[in-house]
């Protein structure tokens, strides 16, 4: 394993390397999250690809990037990613996404198709539904009166509800933890670029094979991933059952059977996990 930090022009970033010809899988987490997101992932795919993993700006590790930003685009995040893989001499990859991450991986794709491979997104955001832009809206009145750390624990709380999601909500409230005030009012300033995006990326073709990975019971953002992979021939929805939206943590081992067998060829009826599929 390798961990980096190029003064402070790169993110922060480690990989995994199994040898200079295998390919390579790069790993985005999502808002408030960091590389300890793919702790159940890491062991489960090093054997067969090397591995990328990164805090995105003012996450886990990733302080103080330059050039600093008064306020952030998703032009800039994508950038930064794009920036650590260009340094790494990556061609070509595929891609693992969490919530917000598939937006970003949407986005990287938009601006160097010729890198991406397979993408897998789990928990992915793929629509502004009313839900969501009051869960944006709310977080931005409720900046008025509670400190940031509250407003997570309170969201962690309406996305991450029910017993079983309990590790997932821990995980995500401690990560959370690393970003400041200051950082966080940066990325909620990032939801007008977020809803454009999620408008203009819903009906933009898929030239790449894509996994969709939802939980059940991720009743904040499982309709619109429904609905998207209806939408996309390239596109397959795989839905893990009596699970919440965190759900390669929730229910890791069914999450890494179904995304290995993905990316390395194996036929859905292969899978032995408690998953429904749909295409």
């Amino acid at each position: 394993m390798q961990s980096k930090q190029q003064g402070r022009l790169l993110l922060h970033y480690e990989t995994h390397l199994l040898d200079p010809k295998a390919e390579w899988v790069v790993f985005i987490h999502g808002a408030g999250g960091s590389i300890v997101t793919w702790k159940y992932q890491v062991d489960a795919f090093k054997p067969f690809f090397n591995l990328l993993l990164l805090d995105l700006r003012d996450h886990g590790k990733s302080k103080n990037i330059e050039p600093a930003y008064e306020e952030y685009n998703f032009d800039i995040v994508t950038s930064d990613v794009l920036k650590v893989i260009d340094h790494l001499q990556i061609k070509r990859a595929h891609f693992l996404s969490v919530s917000l991450g598939s937006v970003v991986l949407q986005k990287l794709d938009e601006l160097r198709p010729e890198l991406v491979n397979k993408m897998i997104m789990a928990g992915g955001v793929f629509r502004a539904t009313f839900t969501i832009k009051l869960f944006v809206h709310s977080a931005k009145f409720l900046n008025h009166f509670l400190p940031y750390r509250a407003i997570y624990n309170l969201f962690s709380w309406v996305v991450l509800p029910r017993r079983n999601h309990r590790r997932s909500r821990r995980m995500f409230r401690m990560q959370s933890q690393k970003l400041s005030p200051k950082e966080y009012l940066k990325w909620v300033g990032l939801y007008k670029d977020f809803f454009r995006l999620l408008r203009q990326f819903f009906n933009r073709e898929l030239r790449n094979l894509s996994l969709v990975v939802m939980g059940d019971q991720d009743h904040v953002f499982f309709n619109a991933a429904k609905r998207f992979a209806q939408t996309h021939q390239r596109a397959q929805l795989v839905i893990v059952e009596k699970c919440g939206h965190v759900c390669n943590i929730e229910q890791y081992e069914t999450f890494n059977r179904t995304a290995l067998a993905f990316l390395l060829g194996s036929r859905p009826e292969e899978l032995h996990a408690p998953t429904s599929l749909e295409t």
